[in-house]
């Protein structure tokens, strides 16, 4: 097999930028001109991104704004440098050669090296981040002054794609450095100011910075947990730009002359898996008349009519590996019939956990359906933190998740959650395992999409779990705000954001 490589432009373009209104003034008050303020979907809990605590996407998001990577996904997906400017593989895929950026500095001025991305792999591998699971067996080693080798265990033709979850720290980043996420320096376009677990992270200006220092002085990202609320802070002119925005908002959005709106695809899918390691999912005829027993595609009509549509794999169609499947058939008399013959319990409810208020409605209609033929349902909404928590643990029954690709391959998402070896969902599959380790391990990608498409119709055709909606993220901005580039993962980047003079 050919080996890999992947170059890129000294100057790399930014996932996305945006402007708002703005002066010169060097004032860093939030809400000052030269500043912005933003609200996503999810509260940043945590900016330690080689931990499990609070989640992924708020730390993705605030990753990419404070620490650098070797590389990042563009907004459509595609894998472009950062930190790295060109990487290349082995014939077999098992050994890739990173060259790093010249003069890159932290927001201290110390320069990163080599050992700096050597040490933050090993942090990475040596903590409870869940992007850890992507580098199972890897190793790393520093290969001159500009280059680091990463060896996997199994030849692994995603590696590139599976390193955006992978955030550079510098080297004296201990594994529960609590002091240092009180003021963490970092190689981004921002530093932290000041920050609230949950609700606030102020972010300054990094004059450091490789790319050139941010014109924004300040950005504040604030967490504003109930839709409302936060587009009352949009129309007022609290916050300058939301996103993950319902669809039963959109309408009204649209007709506000001050405001612009557009949705975008994503890599994300509503997920429900089931525990498959209880009695009562542990056959896939149970699952898979459980989720005949849904009416998705009406509850996605009702709900989602714009930033929705009924799915028809596990990962979406911006996904590397993706491979439409046969729809599930909405038919509640047979379900129930089929969970009759299944000697199904319907007198213990089963317990589905989910966090996050905006998906309070999808669920709430998802028990409504069950409950049609029977099925009880014990709804739980949880915090963050404990939703993770239980979520790692199997202490759930049934668990929603808005699900995303990292990296856009599917092997950050079905290479890394369904071998019998993650313990994510109590599934365990050898056939499955053996097409996830080949689509993972060739570098032809015909062959790749081969196997995914093999490994595709395992996880559906067995009900894995209930995969019901593939996601457009809406994002809905004040019309000051110019050359904003809609980011498909819900991750936008300030660093080259401007603001206008009105």
């Amino acid at each position: 097999m050919k080996a890999f490589v992947r170059s890129a432009l000294a100057a790399v373009a930014v996932a996305a930028t945006l402007s708002a209104c703005t002066t010169t003034s060097g004032d860093t008050d939030p809400e000052a001109a030269g500043s912005i303020v933003v609200s996503g979907t999810y509260p940043i809990e945590s900016i330690d991104p080689h931990s499990a605590e609070g989640g992924a996407s708020g730390k993705d998001l605030i990753g990419q704004e404070i620490f650098g990577r070797l590389t990042r996904p563009d907004p459509q997906g595609k894998i472009i440098a950062d930190l790295a400017t060109e990487w290349s593989a082995d014939a077999t895929a098992t050994s890739w050669t990173f060259t790093l950026r010249s003069g890159v500095t932290f927001s201290d001025g110390s320069a990163l090296t080599t050992d700096d991305v050597v040490a933050s792999f090993r942090r990475m591998l040596g903590g409870d981040s869940p992007a850890a699971s992507n580098f199972t067996g890897a190793s790393i080693e520093s290969s001159g002054p500009d280059k680091v080798v990463i060896k996997t265990a199994k030849p692994d033709a995603a590696l590139p794609s599976k390193l955006v979850t992978f955030f550079v720290l510098p080297k004296t980043v201990a594994q529960k450095d609590v002091a240092f996420f009180k003021a963490p320096v970092g190689s981004g376009p921002f530093t932290v100011k000041s920050f609230t677990p949950g609700e606030t992270i102020v972010l300054a200006a990094n004059d450091k910075y490789w790319g050139g220092k941010p014109k924004l002085e300040t950005i504040t990202i604030r967490s504003i947990p109930e839709i409302a609320a936060r587009l009352t802070a949009l129309r007022t002119g609290e916050v300058d730009l939301v996103w993950g925005v319902p669809n039963d908002q959109l309408a009204d959005l649209k007709a506000d002359s001050d405001l612009k709106t557009e949705a975008v695809a994503t890599n994300q899918v509503y997920t429900m898996w089931f525990n498959s390691s209880i009695p009562a999912l542990k056959t896939a005829a149970v699952r898979n008349a459980l989720w005949k027993a849904v009416d998705f595609n009406t509850i996605i009509k009702s709900l989602y009519p714009e930033t929705g549509a009924l799915a028809d794999a596990p990962v979406a169609p911006t996904v590397f590996g993706y491979s439409p499947q046969q729809p599930k058939t909405y038919d509640p008399a047979a379900a129930k019939a089929e969970l009759t013959s299944a000697n199904f319990d319907f007198s213990k409810p089963l317990r589905l956990q989910f966090a996050n208020p905006e998906f309070r409605p999808f669920n709430q209609a998802v028990v409504s359906d069950l409950s049609k033929i029977g099925v009880k349902i014990e709804l739980l909404e949880k915090e963050q933190a404990v939703f993770i928590k239980d979520l790692i643990a199997l202490d759930w029954d049934v668990n929603f998740q808005m699900l995303g690709t990292a990296g856009f391959d599917a092997a950050s998402n079905l290479g890394r959650l369904y071998t019998c070896a993650a313990k994510r969902n109590g599934y365990c599959n050898p056939q499955l395992d053996e097409l996830l380790a080949k689509a993972g391990s060739t570098g032809d990608e015909g062959e790749r999409k081969t196997a995914y498409a093999a490994a595709s119709k395992i996880i559906w055709d067995d009900a894995v779990g209930m995969y019901p909606m593939t996601v457009r993220t809406a994002y809905v901005w004040n019309k000051r705000l110019q050359d904003f580039t809609l980011d498909a993962g819900g991750y936008p980047d300030f660093a080259k954001a401007t603001v206008s003079q009105s």
